[in-house]
């Protein structure tokens, strides 16, 4: 909470500014009827404890499951090329 937002502000502020800025949050930010769903699953309570956002079990996009670690090492080395 160094920012002075608490959890929960910060997971909203993550997902929906960047959906808002993107003109995009009817489709994206949130889980509802109708709207893509790209999803992280976490270990914990990141709304209780932001830290356990960084406790990534699986990642699903386009309704495919990914390993985080798979992903991790798949971009190693390439941060900031694109």
């Amino acid at each position: 909470m160094d920012a002075g937002f608490a959890p929960v502000e910060t997971i909203r502020i993550t997902t929906g500014n960047g959906a808002t800025y993107l003109g995009r949050e009817g489709r994206i930010a949130s889980i509802a009827a109708g709207k893509n769903a790209d999803l992280v699953v976490v270990k914990g309570d990141p709304a209780a404890h932001i830290t356990d956002n960084e406790n990534v079990q699986i990642v699903f996009k386009d309704g495919v499951g990914y390993d985080p670690a798979k992903l991790r090492d798949a971009v190693r080395g390439h941060y900031g090329e694109y």
